[in-house]
């Protein structure tokens, strides 16, 4: 640790998921913390004054004048903020949250990083429930929620500790991503895709990126890779470490063989060098998923897990919030939350749906609020995937002001070419006026996929409601 000395900590853009996780987990090991943010709304900031950090909800240099021991600034923060420019002027100790993450809790562990465009999340949360099952005791931190655990960061009393591993900047003042912080001995790259239009340039910048970190990866390590993805199969020729592959294609070391979906989830089995691994089988929808699974079967069976174990534990995996969870039924019309904020994950996420319930009409409500799908960059791609619905609905864009009109996504341009292949299709900025649209036509057995990686104002609780009134009685 080569910060013994430190006592008080202060985080800046404290109500990210993330910085706030670490806030309450550096309370919990003892550290004195405050922190300050400038969109201070539950849940976080309940989650952070159940904790006991005093949280202010404005940026001020008198947040942070008594000078704390260390200053950990989220991404999120820009030259201007008055408390990043008091810490600069004042020279107080500080750095991001990958860094942090690093120097308080990954050193001396076997970090299992996951990455790529998709599936990070679900693969991470898959390995924690696993080597937990398994009595492993891990260490995590995931983006997001997953349901076998109380929080998404775990310290953990074993060895290993699995992270999810985002190719997002570190800060302002560092903008290598945040996975070349985590020490990484064993990596799960799942797919790369071009995402983060604000910070990447172009596929060769994201490529760059990824070469940075199967650089650092030891030659002890492991690296397991998607050999169905090119650009995976592009960078992972110059990787020092031994390299494991799985897919589809004939050419994966580890090949996934007999999909089938089911009621209650999908099965699959797993050759290893054209003999028979074993069969599995998950309680989560959709071809991606066998993926996540396969990647994260490969690492626990290095780790020593044996095939009867990881199936249990995949048995008893309850997946992620937010990733297709039903959030009501009404007259037989289910509504879903989903993630899905890229192209590739918009078409996974309906093809799961499509492949569960083959018979039934899949509505796509999309809402574009990322650097990349508010942008018109990926307007065809984004097209192409929401063609695979049967209806289809455009929310907002987010903050729109910040960009050019030249630069939007064409939500008219993507209506009218879904209305010429007779697919339903309607744009509105209000959500009102996008239920009044949907509720009429939606009958039962329709499944409803609302897909953003924020609130969408409301939108699914809302349409349950509308669709409740409508079958009163």
């Amino acid at each position: 640790m080569i910060y013994q000395s430190v006592k008080k900590i202060h985080f800046i853009a404290v109500c990210g998921t993330a910085m706030g996780n670490l806030a309450v987990k550096m309370k919990q090991i003892g550290y004195s913390v405050t922190g300050s943010d400038d969109n201070f709304y539950p849940p976080m900031s309940t989650f952070l004054e159940k904790n006991g950090i005093r949280v202010d909800n404005n940026f001020a240099e008198q947040n942070i004048a008594y000078k704390p021991d260390l200053v950990i600034i989220g991404n999120a923060v820009v030259r201007g903020n008055p408390e990043a420019e008091y810490v600069l002027d004042n020279k107080l100790p500080y750095m991001s949250f990958p860094e942090a993450l690093k120097e308080f809790f990954l050193r001396g562990k076997q970090n299992i990083v996951v990455t790529g465009t998709h599936g990070k999340t679900t693969t991470a949360s898959l390995l924690a429930h696993l080597l937990t099952h398994a009595g492993r005791q891990p260490g995590f931190f995931i983006g997001g929620l997953p349901k076998n655990f109380a929080a998404g960061f775990q310290i953990g009393e074993g060895k290993q500790f699995v992270i999810e591993g985002d190719e997002y900047d570190s800060a302002f003042f560092d903008k290598r991503s945040k996975f070349i912080h985590y020490l990484p001995e064993i990596v799960i790259l799942n797919n790369i895709e071009f995402d983060h239009a604000d910070i990447f340039r172009d596929m060769e910048d994201i490529k760059t990126t990824f070469r940075h970190l199967i650089k650092i990866i030891p030659q002890k390590g492991l690296l397991v890779a998607n050999s169905d993805d090119p650009v995976v199969n592009e960078l992972i020729a110059s990787s020092f470490t031994p390299v494991e592959t799985f897919g589809r294609g004939e050419n994966a070391a580890w090949r996934i063989c007999d999909i089938h979906y089911g009621e209650n989830g999908v099965s699959f089995s797993l050759d290893y060098a054209r003999a028979r691994f074993g069969d599995f089988s998950l309680p989560l929808l959709g071809a991606h998923n066998v993926m996540n699974a396969a990647g994260a079967i490969i690492v626990l069976h290095r780790l020593g897990l044996d095939n009867e174990v990881i199936q249990h534990g995949l048995a008893t995996f309850q997946s992620i919030r937010r990733r297709l969870e039903i959030r009501g039924e009404v007259n037989g019309i289910v509504v879903y939350d989903d993630f899905a904020h890229h192209p590739t994950a918009i078409r996974e996420t309906l093809s799961g749906l499509q492949n569960q319930f083959p018979q039934n009409r899949i509505w796509a409500i999309f809402e574009p609020r990322t650097n990349t799908t508010r942008r018109n960059i990926l307007q065809r791609e984004i097209a192409a995937a929401l063609e695979t619905a049967d209806g289809v609905a455009i929310g907002k864009i987010n903050r729109p002001h910040l960009l050019k009109p030249e630069e939007r996504l064409n939500r008219e341009q993507i209506c009218d070419a879904l209305r010429q292949k007779n697919i339903p299709a309607f744009y509105n900025d209000s959500v009102e006026e996008i239920i009044n649209w949907l509720a009429p036509q939606l009958k039962p057995g329709d499944q409803v996929a609302i897909m953003s990686n924020g609130s969408f104002d409301g939108i699914h609780e809302k349409l349950l409601a509308r669709l409740g009134e409508m079958y009163a009685g």
